[in-house]
């Protein structure tokens, strides 16, 4: 009997859904910052088994729009609601509710199965966290609590077996030697994504956009060309730093993890253009893969 199927992991911001997804992939799919709105797209990553095959979904955190890009990064979390064969709900200790309503009465009302997993329990202790799984059951009566933390492992195995347990019969949607769905690209656009998250202050991370326009493959190196796209001349100036050395910190940084990532030399060149109000250009946010409407 083999089984199959969609796992979608949803939640506030920064409870450490990535994490989560990394643990049980075992690969660094989905980019981990301590910064919100870290994930922007929904990312699968692939645990293939002898028997089964678990599609891992990764959404963005869940929050109030306030733009086009944050408007279509809650459509992907509103998808993940329509193909989920089992549904993660990740809170972190201390957490008392989920910042949409309509979400949350989703959740509740889930004729899928859902498991509560209540996040970061190294940074709390025995009474607290009794608490917290009494709050969570009289608010979600309709899931499995799950205490964890993703970040230390603990839990994490025995979570894994019980979704295997949950998915239905099925055979694989995916080749089995497959992580993910996501082309090479799309992990160099996230590297690079990371680094400016980690380096960098205020709005600069979240006006920045990255297009990987060349990735050529060659026998014992890569060459990668990428551009980093902010929004204003000043943002440019920022991100390339004085005498250009905060932008040389990121390449040689991303370039680092990019050989890790992919077991092989790369050489990765950076630019930095201004694409003045891309976060608020339908037709560019579809170019860069946010809208599926």
């Amino acid at each position: 009997m083999h089984k199959a199927g969609f796992v979608n992991i949803i939640g506030n911001p920064n409870v450490g859904k990535s994490t989560l997804m990394n643990a049980f992939v075992g690969e660094k799919l989905s980019i981990i910052t301590s910064k919100a709105q870290t994930t922007r797209h929904r990312i699968l990553g692939i645990v293939n088994g002898e028997d089964f095959q678990m599609i891992l979904s990764d959404t963005p955190g869940i929050i109030k729009p306030a733009y086009e890009l944050q408007e279509s990064m809650m459509d992907f979390v509103k998808s993940a609601f329509d193909d989920a064969d089992v549904l993660l709900y990740m809170v972190e200790i201390g957490e008392q509710e989920l910042k949409d309503e309509a979400f949350f009465r989703k959740i509740t009302n889930s004729k899928i199965p859902v498991l509560l997993l209540l996040n970061k329990i190294d940074k709390s202790d025995q009474q607290q966290l009794e608490s917290q799984v009494q709050l969570w059951s009289e608010k979600v009566p309709n899931a499995e609590i799950y205490p964890v933390s993703a970040l230390e492992g603990f839990n994490v195995r025995e979570i894994f077996n019980r979704i295997i347990e949950l998915l239905p019969e099925s055979p694989a949607f995916y080749p089995k030697d497959q992580l993910t769905d996501r082309p090479e690209r799309f992990f160099v656009n996230e590297t690079i994504r990371e680094k400016i998250l980690i380096h960098y202050k205020k709005e600069i991370p979240y006006a920045v956009e990255i297009d990987t326009e060349e990735f050529f493959e060659e026998e014992h190196i890569i060459r990668m060309r990428a551009v980093i796209m902010v929004e204003r001349e000043t943002q440019k100036g920022i991100i390339i730093g004085h005498k250009g050395a905060a932008l040389k910190r990121v390449g040689v940084e991303a370039r680092k993890d990019l050989e890790l990532f992919f077991g092989k030399q790369v050489h990765l060149e950076l630019y930095v253009k201004v694409n003045k109000n891309w976060r608020s250009d339908q037709r560019q946010l579809k170019r860069f893969g946010y809208n599926q409407k």
